[in-house]
């Protein structure tokens, strides 16, 4: 799985990820660390990457342009952790949400629980 951190989390992240054999880059890593959140969009779906980050300007992104992909990690009231606990908790996750993220979804990953929401977000 090819994933990419976002800005707002350290790049100690992506690294703890490559370490775990995910193919992993920071923003900052390639050239995107100054990019507007619709050109990290624009790179992640070119790229087959999946998005991780705690910023949810993503998930409105996605919705309001209708997309497919990228698919997007959403990490919720993490705030307290360290860049290695962040990791930790993506690393004991991502694997029961692969298969998800590969469909395309937003998943929101909690310390108690994970929600997944398929793309392209239905509108009534």
């Amino acid at each position: 799985m090819r994933v990419l951190v976002d800005a707002n989390l350290s790049p100690r992240v992506a690294a703890a990820l490559r370490k775990a054999g995910y193919e992993a880059s920071h923003v900052v890593d390639v050239e995107l660390g100054t990019a507007t959140d619709v050109d990290i969009v624009t790179w992640a779906t070119e790229h087959d990457h999946i998005i991780i980050s705690s910023d949810s300007d993503f998930s409105a992104i996605l919705a309001r342009q209708r997309r497919a992909a990228p698919s997007f990690v959403l990490l919720r009231h993490l705030n307290g952790l360290t860049p290695d606990q962040q990791a930790d908790l993506l690393l004991a996750n991502l694997p029961q949400v692969e298969d998800d993220l590969t469909a395309g979804a937003v998943v929101t990953l909690l310390r108690d629980r994970i929600r997944v929401r398929f793309l392209p977000f239905r509108t009534s």
